[in-house]
């Protein structure tokens, strides 16, 4: 049987310590960064923004292109496309009467020397009773008199060659030839010929553009490689990789340089209005109301013709003037509102028993407790400001050819967005990626600002 002893019977004191829920003490911006990095989605809108930034900037310093440099042998090239060309003499002109061993003994239209980018010589017999001939070229094989593609000459007499040199690219051409009558009419019977274009280059074009160390070695019938495009080229033989970076500059400059004025004049307009209130305010933001009613493309056309901008030239500086003029009432209106709620507080009542002076409440107060707001706006406004960049140069009002941007490339590569689509996708891929990264990362700093997340956490 246990001993009970006197210091048993002693009577406990109060405890006043209980179960408790406690975090670690951050600051605002501390606590603001941790509820971010948990949002998987703004994370990686934060490290696309960030990897687009060092694409624009850090970009140029590693492939070192110039984006207005042409390579005529190799346009519209797409990426993994093949880089090579065999080496031949340089070209001279055929008189109709040579042919290859490959074409002798056929009959009709052929082939009559080796087809390349130089040259496609096509021979025929005769045919009786015409008094011309009408030479067709195509990228698809005829399916009928209506399909034989681009009418390349019409030759008049009883000439029976003809030599195709307009543009060629290292592809397969259908050629097709119709015998005129007399009378010049195109009757219903063709002929048609396939030929396979083979890339070429002549020695002197390899030792111009430096292809290899020892260019006295090379031989007509060697084969060389071109230069590398890893996004392949423009209409223009323009490297894409290199213009995507200099448009890149052009667009994230108007991105971020236009939000950045009209964000700033949008805070200080709205601030005034907000902090002095009474009849200044509301008169203020009538005006701000009768700026939203301003049509922006008819301002941005008429800013264009105050500043002389013509047809075909580059009109940044009246981009940005609409932009900045135009853009600042929705920041103003809500900096105004957090402005009157933050002017109630009973912090700020409590500084101004004290004698805190208006300046102390406004750079205290007011403007830390309105950064949170001001930096979502910024960040939404980025991506608005770069597709509203990349509409007014696709339609021509922005910035114009030769100078790169992601909306001029677009307006270029809808030419030929049906044989050669990356001249397109590329730069749209560009400004969806950027908009949609700059819209989730403004989204997830919302959340992460907003002080009542952390007070229901």
């Amino acid at each position: 049987m246990p001993t009970l002893r006197p210091t048993d019977f002693e009577a406990l004191g109060t405890q006043s310590a209980a179960p408790m829920l406690v975090r670690p003490s951050r600051s605002y911006w501390q606590d603001a960064w941790q509820r971010l990095k948990a949002n998987k989605r703004a994370l990686v809108s934060l490290y696309l923004v960030v990897g687009l930034i060092l694409f624009t900037f850090a970009g140029p310093l590693v492939w070192r292109v110039d984006p207005a440099l042409q390579d005529i042998d190799q346009i519209s090239l797409a990426p993994g496309a093949d880089r090579r060309a065999l080496v031949v003499e340089p070209f001279a002109a055929w008189n109709g009467v040579t042919e290859w061993a490959e074409s002798q003994g056929q009959r009709g239209l052929r082939v009559a020397d080796s087809p390349n980018t130089q040259s496609v010589r096509l021979k025929w017999d005769p045919v009786a009773g015409a008094g011309g001939y009408m030479v067709y070229r195509n990228i698809y094989e005829p399916e009928g008199r209506d399909s034989l593609g681009l009418p390349l000459m019409q030759i008049e007499g009883a000439q029976n060659y003809y030599e195709d040199r307009l543009d060629l690219q290292p592809e397969t051409y259908y050629y097709s030839l119709v015998p005129l009558d007399g009378a010049g009419q195109q009757g219903n019977d063709y002929q048609t010929v396939t030929a396979e274009v083979r890339r070429v280059i002549t020695v002197d074009e390899v030792i111009a553009r430096n292809l290899v160390d020892d260019p006295s070695a090379l031989m007509p019938g060697d084969e060389v490689m071109l230069a590398w495009h890893p996004l392949g080229t423009d209409y223009l033989g323009r490297d894409m990789l290199a213009r995507l970076m200099a448009g890149a500059q052009v667009s994230l400059f108007i991105g971020l340089l236009a939000p950045l004025l009209f964000v700033s004049f949008g805070v200080v307009y709205g601030a005034t209005a907000g902090f002095i209130g009474g009849r200044l305010d509301q008169l203020f933001m009538r005006f701000a109301d009768f700026v939203v009613a301003l049509p922006f493309l008819l301002f941005m056309i008429l800013f264009q013709v105050v500043f002389g901008i013509g047809p075909g030239e580059s009109g940044i500086i009246p981009m940005m003037v609409a932009l900045v003029i135009l853009s600042w009432p929705a920041t103003a209106r809500l900096v105004r509102g957090q402005i009157l709620q933050i002017r109630e507080e009973a912090y700020v009542s409590a500084a101004r028993l004290l004698g805190a002076s208006n300046k102390y409440l406004i750079t205290r107060h007011m403007i830390p407790n309105t950064l949170g707001v001001i930096l979502v706006t910024l960040t939404f406004a980025v991506p608005t400001a770069i597709f509203t960049e990349a509409f007014l140069s696709f339609i021509g009002m922005g910035v114009a050819p030769p100078t790169a941007s992601w909306g001029s490339m677009c307006n270029e590569g809808l030419k030929t967005m049906l044989t050669h689509p990356h001249e397109l996708i590329f730069p749209a891929a560009m400004i969806s990626i950027t908009v949609l990264a700059f819209n989730l990362l403004g989204d997830g700093l919302r959340d992460a600002l907003d002080a009542r997340m952390r007070s229901s956490e």
